[in-house]
């Protein structure tokens, strides 16, 4: 056996040993508490219906796209699709990309230059630091929200600076002070990009829709396999900026396009989401159940994501397979995805999950956190 396998055996041999050793598994029966199928899309009857529907009145659908957009893969349902995400979301352009970490990896490799400095914020996705480090630019941090230390940074630099940040972070459940940011931002002349992943579907649009920012970002990532329950994402931006991400962006240039099917499931998801409005608001009901237990978590209070911090890997991989016992799939976030310290049961709510099943899963964790103190 070659040396070099023998060493990664070795670093799977003591992931094992400190029980954070990943595998892929097959999904589980029980009450969903860990995907971001937040508005229950992905396992909705009523839009696999209309996407049947689709299917049946054009099998094309489901042909692969032959190749990337700039040679054989561009279609007329692309083009018309990318043209009503921008018309939804009020920008200029769209660009469609198979998945959110690709349209991370191409916007953060390509916009900022040699010269320029990235600075993210600590709890940014980690497409956006891989994305950094096929960039030519510096990239540095900020500490997570804090206002006052991103001015710091940023008053340090005399390059351009992009900023870059989640509308509503996946791990800790929070908000980003958008607002304040893009004040910040527009003080230092700097090009603010904002992840949406967590907020649209959640929160209509977005956040930038819902406090009107769509003149004071330079790109927004809009992604479709949360709330939406399908797959794919969109940069959103003017055209100047799309036109430069096709020409120069490699993860889109050299990636063959996904088959229509994707992204007419995302116009169809958009319709759907336009006509079940209500399906937020029970999430939103869902959010306040969990939070009337008052369970102690550094989460937002309307957030679909919702952290309980348990503080060692190995209580926490008790907790979580407690409620695996009792039927709820919960997602542990072990260190060293996560600081040392700060080891978290990621708490996924959704528009389907019922009063009974919060209060029996909060029920456990409480009880749980009791005992071990």
């Amino acid at each position: 056996m070659p040396s070099n396998i023998s060493g990664f055996q070795e670093s799977l041999d003591k992931r094992k040993e400190k029980g954070t050793l990943r595998r892929l598994r097959l999904p589980s029966d029980g009450v969903d508490f860990y995907s971001n199928d937040y508005l229950g899309f992905a396992k909705s009857k009523e839009l696999q219906h209309l996407l049947l529907e689709k299917v049946t009145e054009n099998p094309q659908l489901l042909s692969g796209s032959t190749g990337s957009r700039l040679i054989s893969g561009n279609s007329d349902i692309a083009v018309s699709v990318e043209n009503e995400i921008a018309r939804k979301h009020q920008f200029e352009s769209a660009l469609l990309f198979s998945s959110g970490y690709n349209a991370n990896l191409a916007l953060f490799s390509t916009l900022p230059g040699r010269h320029d400095v990235i600075i993210v914020d600590e709890q940014i996705h980690r497409s956006v630091h891989d994305a950094c480090q096929l960039s030519n630019a510096k990239k540095l941090k900020f500490r997570h929200n804090d206002l006052e230390d991103l001015e710091h940074v940023l008053k340090r630099q005399e390059a351009h600076c992009y900023i870059a940040v989640e509308s509503l972070y996946s791990m800790e459940g929070d908000f980003a002070p958008i607002r304040e940011i893009v004040a910040i931002a527009e003080e230092y002349n700097a090009s603010l990009i904002v992840d949406e992943a967590h907020s649209f579907g959640v929160f209509g649009y977005g956040l930038i829709e819902k406090y009107n920012l769509h003149d004071h970002v330079s790109a927004a990532v809009i992604t479709y396999g949360k709330a939406l329950g399908s797959h794919g994402a969109a940069i959103l931006c003017n055209e100047t900026v799309k036109s430069y991400l096709i020409n120069f962006a490699s993860p889109f240039i050299y990636t063959t396009s996904a088959q229509d099917f994707q992204w007419m499931s995302i116009k169809t998801g958009y319709e759907f989401l336009d006509q079940n409005h209500e399906l937020a608001e029970k999430l939103q009901n869902s959010i306040k159940v969990f939070r009337s237990r008052n369970l102690q978590s550094p989460s937002a209070e309307t957030s679909p994501v919702q952290a309980i911090v348990i503080p060692d890997n190995q209580r926490l991989k008790e907790l979580q397979d407690i409620l695996s016992e009792e039927g709820f799939l919960t997602y542990a976030i072990y260190s060293p995805t996560v600081k040392e310290g700060s080891e978290r049961l990621r708490i996924c709510l959704h528009s389907f999950n019922t009063e009974e099943e919060i209060v029996k899963l909060t029920g456990i964790i409480k009880e749980f956190i009791e005992n071990k103190k």
